[in-house]
């Protein structure tokens, strides 16, 4: 448990210790390029909150092609700012080129993270579909041979596709919405369309409806 803690607190400290470092250097970057008072303060801040609403978007798994883009955008604009406070740079003298893309980051950083934040996850496949999909996916009960001598007790009639109670519910509310658009029952055609389900599990759902739906 000790050694285990030991480790944590190790990547912990190491973890904190890179952040300083990047947020000083970005920091620099930016003073040295005009933006001074709060604004260089701010530029770390900014990119830093780029980089992990993109490293979010790529472990919640939804759209990874825009997380992989503006991960790699914060990364670069992050690395950059380290790379050149290595000495590579006169920051007494930054390049009109810098200036500009310093100046430019606020803009891209508001559209990246509004893009993060507000862009919809992918649809997720029609619940019913994939009931009907499981349904049609059942092996089919192998039917018991005739009694040799007396007949098999009669059964309650059954609908010959089972339906999920969720299916039926919805069905329901279908049927209700064509009685009051329409003024007539809903058909078995007309409701099989509408729940774009299979002809058989249409015809189970239509016989289980009341009769303001059959």
């Amino acid at each position: 448990m000790r050694a285990h803690l030991a480790r944590v607190d190790a990547v912990l400290v190491q973890a904190v210790i890179a952040a300083a470092l990047s947020f000083a250097h970005l920091h620099d970057i930016a003073s040295a390029a005009g933006q001074d008072g709060w604004k260089a303060w701010a530029y770390p801040i900014s990119v830093d909150l780029l980089l992990v609403a993109a490293w979010r978007r790529l472990r919640s798994g939804d759209t990874k092609a825009a997380g992989w883009c503006w991960f790699v955008t914060a990364l670069t604009a992050s690395l950059g700012a380290n790379v050149a406070t290595a000495g590579l740079l006169d920051i007494h003298q930054v390049p009109a080129w810098l200036r500009i893309l310093v100046a430019g980051w606020p803009a891209v950083a508001f559209l990246g993270g509004t893009l993060l934040a507000h862009t919809s996850p992918e649809p997720q496949a029609d619940m019913y579909v994939e009931v009907v999909k499981d349904q049609e996916h059942e092996p089919e009960a192998v039917p018991e041979p005739p009694a040799a001598i007396e007949e098999a007790p009669e059964r309650p009639a059954q609908p010959a596709v089972p339906v999920p109670a969720a299916l039926i519910e919805h069905a329901r509310k279908v049927a209700a919405d064509h009685h009051t658009r329409t003024g007539t029952p809903i058909d078995t055609p007309t409701l099989r369309a509408r729940l774009g389900v299979p002809t058989p599990m249409a015809e189970a759902i239509a016989a289980q409806l009341t009769p303001t739906g059959s």
